[in-house]
């Protein structure tokens, strides 16, 4: 069985020491870069899958590389956690709307970070149902193998819990996913996420496929049109 492959970003030199030599010794592979520019070319070149990204970075910030590294169709199923001091609300949002997975405060004792990353890596491995067959639903095609949608011809990828998020709510379109079902469906109990991140990834639904898809139930959670 191959080794899971994680790319480790952070413009402090002992921070990807440490890091790296606690992850190596899980049995990981570990690649390492020092700004985003640099992580975007090593994520493209290696096909990691899962980046861990410092967001305040010399040449390009982890923010800047997070959207390059989603707007690239072959990293399309990548995980990508933030790992920074910047734990304010507004920082975190922030990241959400970049495309980031999951958003770890610094400092964070090593045998946490593993336990986190394990957690993470084991969400990916599980993930919700997104093989098969590709399906139409009100003149959409969603290609669960290729984690892209179909609309009027034109294909339009998705960030891996963008697209799990759509998956879910259109397996049964007309039901009412409640806040609690869609993050124990697409980011599992083991990952500590807010309801502002759904939020932010159903926006990030409807900038790309426009507002008649997926509604919003006041207090409850969404459902996908029928």
């Amino acid at each position: 069985m191959s080794k899971q492959k994680i790319l480790l970003v952070d413009d402090e030199k002992d921070i990807l020491e440490l890091i790296s030599f606690n992850l190596e010794k899980e049995g990981y592979e570990v690649s390492m870069a020092k700004n985003g520019r640099e992580a975007v070319d090593v994520a493209r070149r290696t096909s990691p899958d899962l980046i861990l990204m410092d967001v305040m970075m010399p040449e390009m910030d982890g923010m800047e590389a997070c959207r390059l590294i989603r707007e690239d169709p072959a990293l399309s199923k990548v995980l990508i956690a933030f790992l920074t001091a910047r734990n304010e609300d507004y920082s975190q949002i922030a990241g959400f709307d970049a495309g980031a997975d999951d958003y770890i405060a610094k400092p964070i004792k090593p045998r946490v970070l593993v336990s986190r990353v394990k957690a993470l890596l084991r969400r990916q491995s599980q993930g919700t149902e997104t093989s098969g067959a590709p399906t139409s639903t009100k003149g959409i095609v969603i290609d669960k193998n290729r984690y892209l949608v179909i609309r009027d011809g034109e294909e339009i990828y998705f960030p891996r819990k963008e697209f799990e998020l759509l998956t879910l709510l259109s397996s049964q379109p007309g039901r009412v996913f409640t806040r609690d079902i869609i993050l124990s469906n697409v980011w599992g109990n083991d990952v500590v996420v807010g309801d502002r991140t759904i939020d932010v990834h159903i926006r990030k639904l409807r900038e790309k496929l426009g507002e008649n898809y997926i509604k919003t139930i006041k207090g409850v959670g969404y459902k996908f049109e029928a």
